[in-house]
């Protein structure tokens, strides 16, 4: 086996792990599966942490994990699929970051560690292992790769901007009842 076949060897794994974490917790949100509370349970979540409309937010957390850890895992159109799970492990990274780092503490550790191997993912390509070679790259061009990072980047950074906002407004409301209740 030479280097090459190793590299894209080493790239399925990634894929194939990478893909099937995403896919499991993307089933969670969509559909209850595996312990996840669906798109109900979820929504209500979302709502809980910032992100509104709660239901909706389930739904696109949902679906970036399930469709990009299926794309993913099948190295087809790396580049959208690897930014789509990026972008949802930034804003499930989000939530975690007043909890630290590690996991053990309900840090973002975990989230980080999927949403940096995807977006590694969508920069490195799939290699010969995946759909795309078959396909001959038709959706993963050299120039899809900064496009859908780029794009992804922009689209999460409104959303959590979005969520922060309303954390705020959410903790500036609750200072002001607290306020009111004092002065009386």
């Amino acid at each position: 086996m030479t280097c090459y076949d190793r590299r894209d060897l080493g790239l399925l794994l990634l894929r194939l792990g990478t893909g099937g974490v995403l896919m499991a917790h993307g089933a969670q949100k969509l559909f209850g599966w595996f312990g996840g509370h669906g798109l109900e349970g979820t929504g209500q979540f979302m709502e809980s942490v910032g992100y509104a409309p709660g239901k909706a937010s389930a739904t696109a957390a949902g679906l970036a994990e399930a469709g990009g850890g299926a794309l993913l895992a099948l190295g087809l159109a790396t580049p959208a699929a690897g930014a789509a799970a990026a972008g949802a492990m930034t804003g499930a990274s989000a939530v975690h970051v007043p909890n630290g780092f590690f996991a053990q503490s309900g840090g973002y550790e975990y989230a980080a560690s999927l949403g940096l191997t995807a977006a590694g993912l969508a920069v490195t390509g799939p290699g010969r292992l995946s759909l795309d070679h078959a396909l001959g790259h038709t959706v993963n061009r050299s120039w899809m790769v900064p496009a859908a990072l780029g794009v992804t980047a922009a689209a999460t950074a409104v959303v959590v901007g979005l969520r922060t906002k309303r954390l705020r407004r959410r903790e500036q409301g609750e200072q002001g009842e607290q306020e009111t209740l004092f002065e009386e």
